[in-house]
């Protein structure tokens, strides 16, 4: 399926309040439940499973949540606010190199410049390379290598 496709799905359920929303395309299945994940389910394969961002959350669940993320939250503010932040722009699986064998991209206090590949996101078994959108030196690398990603999650400071 798509990624684009599936970006404007997961708009949707999101915009709308709906529940759950369950699509298929050929082989593949599309679940997408509000609040909960999506499962990309091609035939014969293993499913695919991120998170995706609740349309709202309660007041109590959000009071809950807040001390469990505000040290990880804390930290993006302050790295961004001395540097540039690098988003995924798409779902996927994060790597830091070409290969399992292969050395990485960049590595902390390397220089970056604009356009150059800084990671790969995989994505429905498609090696996406995603490039720096700014020239710099890399101050931090918030993804682990092999971590699943979210659409606009932070990967790079750039300093």
């Amino acid at each position: 399926m798509d990624l684009r496709k599936l970006k404007k799905l997961i708009d949707l359920v999101q915009e709308s309040g709906i529940a759950e929303l369950e699509i298929t395309e050929g082989e593949e299945r599309v679940r997408i439940a509000s609040g909960g994940a999506v499962t990309v389910t091609p035939l014969g394969t293993a499913a695919v499973t991120a998170a995706v961002a609740p349309a709202a959350v309660p007041a109590p669940a959000a009071a809950a949540a807040t001390p469990a993320i505000a040290p990880a939250a804390a930290a993006v503010l302050a790295a961004s606010a001395e540097g540039h932040v690098v988003k995924s722009p798409m779902v996927g699986t994060f790597y830091r190199a070409p290969s399992p064998d292969a050395a990485p991209f960049v590595d902390v206090g390397g220089v970056v410049k604009e356009g150059q590949t800084i990671c790969v996101i995989e994505a429905m078994k498609l090696m996406n390379e995603i490039e720096a959108d700014a020239s710099g030196t890399i101050k931090a690398i918030l993804v682990e290598n092999g971590q699943p990603v979210e659409y606009g999650q932070a990967l790079f400071i750039i300093g």
